[in-house]
């Protein structure tokens, strides 16, 4: 193992910094990573579920934290891990950002929370194959990413389909169905975490918070046009 692989004392402040610290990171399993920032490995991530995100945030030096900002916002730059099979497709959806059930007056896709955490993406690729032990599994290659005019107007009109039930009050009748690729879901620790919305005569109502989440054939597509495309061989 390398004695050059440091863990960052402060955020980058280019995006060629952040490549080459995530390019540094390949190769390498999510036990040696762990051993080395001195983190215990879960069994498993069924409580842990975004224990993954935060190693790799410590060993790139993310500043967001909990923030509602961009993990490196000093460059406006998003971290999002993906877990992939054998084959480099995503095992899972991609949580986004939480979704505003109130106080929409106004918001268009261009000043969206939604658009302004994907403008620049840092994605980088984990195994995630569960027969793969959790210490074992390697990082993958990292690839920064922003949508093109396709996939932004792609996202545009699925954002603006959920956002119109939401403001009419139709929240609950939203499914992981709706959407070409990016779905609404519920995102809570437990049923009890309630948060308010709009019913649908206009009133006040609790329901559980909702999430954005890419769905996997967008980034499928995503990692196999830059991972697997002729031009990147």
């Amino acid at each position: 193992m390398p004695a050059s692989l440091q863990i960052p004392l402060t955020p980058p402040q280019s995006e060629q910094v952040l490549r080459r610290q995530a390019e540094a990171l390949a190769g390498y399993s999510l036990g040696e990573l762990a051993a080395l920032a001195g983190l215990p490995v879960p069994d498993d991530l069924r409580r842990d579920k975004g224990w993954i995100g935060v190693l790799l945030e410590m060993w790139l030096g993310a500043s967001a934290g909990s923030k509602p900002e961009q993990d490196f916002a000093a460059i406006g730059v998003e971290l999002k891990t993906i877990p992939i099979d054998s084959s480099g497709r995503p095992l899972e959806t991609t949580f986004v950002c939480v979704a505003p059930l109130t106080g929409n007056t106004g918001v268009t896709w261009e000043s969206s929370h939604v658009r302004h955490k994907l403008q620049r993406v840092l994605w980088v690729p984990v195994e995630g194959e569960r027969q793969i032990p959790l210490a074992e599994r390697r990082v993958g290659a990292p690839l920064l990413w922003s949508p093109s005019p396709e996939e932004d107007e792609q996202l545009r009109r699925d954002w603006e389909e959920l956002m119109d039930l939401i403001v009419l009050g139709q929240v609950e009748r939203i499914t992981a169905r709706h959407g070409e690729v990016m779905q609404l879901r519920p995102k809570a620790a437990n049923s009890k975490a309630l948060t308010e919305a709009i019913g649908a005569s206009g009133e006040p109502i609790l329901t559980l918070p909702r999430g954005f989440y890419l769905k996997k054939n967008f980034t499928g597509a995503l990692l196999a046009r830059h991972f697997f495309s002729p031009e990147n061989k």
